[in-house]
This record gives structure tokens, sequence and C-alpha cells, in this order.
């Protein structure tokens, strides 16, 4: 597929930013204004399902998703995190690690919802300061897997 949004290499800043990359998948810290901290976990060759991956690949790819889980836990504090795999827009494996707020935009419905609320200027200021600490928090934790 060659306008897949999610096989392009390079990020623009406004997209987000590459926290890491290994042989077969990679971590972006997404440019949220509305959540900070959001994450997504992409497989790097472009598969629609993850039963078109080897059993060993989705543990791989499982893996990575639940240490980028309980890095955003450990460093956003958030009371919920939510994450997704739907692929209805782009047909290529990749998991959203959102973490979740009462006070978030779309609370309580999905980050995809209708905005229901305005999370106050200072919370997410916050949560965008404590996000800085992500990338060291994400690699940290990948490097634990081995």
């Amino acid at each position: 597929m060659t306008n897949c949004v999610l096989c392009k290499e390079e990020l623009k800043p406004e997209e987000g930013q590459l926290i890491w990359r290994g042989d077969d998948c990679r971590v972006i810290l997404v440019n949220d204004p509305d959540l900070p901290g959001f994450c997504r976990v992409i497989w790097n060759r472009h598969v629609a399902e993850m039963t078109d991956l080897t059993y060993g690949e989705r543990e791989h790819l499982m893996a990575l998703v639940f240490a980028v889980e309980g890095a955003v836990r450990h460093v956003m504090h958030p009371e919920k995190v939510n994450i997704a795999a739907l692929g209805n827009m782009v047909p290529h494996i990749h998991w959203h690690v959102i973490p979740r707020y009462k006070d978030d935009a779309f609370f309580p419905g999905s980050a995809w919802s209708q905005k229901t609320q305005k999370t106050p200027a200072a919370n997410l200021e916050a949560r965008k300061k404590l996000a800085q600490e992500l990338p060291a928090a994400i690699k940290s934790a990948i490097a634990a897997l081995s």
C-alpha cells in the first residue's frame, strides 16, 4: 500500500516523536494536544491483521505494547489506560496506548468520540510535562524485555 501513513519512516513534529525502533516495530509518542502521553506501537511491515503474524511475532508485538502500557502507567498516573487496535482507516497493525482521565476531553467515551468536556489547562500542562519523561521510561521498559 503506497499511501499508508503508518508505512512512512519519517514523522513530522506535529505528528509525534519516534521513541524507539526495532527490526519489527516502533513506538511513537503521538502529538495529541488533548491526550498527552498517547503512544502508538506500530508493526514496521505493512500487515493488516494480527493473525497475519506468526505466533512469535504476535508475542513480540504484545510484549512491546505491555511494556509501553507499563511505562505510561508509571509516568502518567492515569485513571485508566485504553489499549486499542482498530485499523479501520489504516489497514496496518498498530496499537494505541492511551492514558485516560475523568477530566480528559473525551471521557467517558473513546479517544475518537466527540469531545464531552474541556480539560482544565493546568491539568493538560502537567500531563504534557509528564509525557516528556515517557521516551526514557519506554526505552527502559523495552530494554528490560531482553
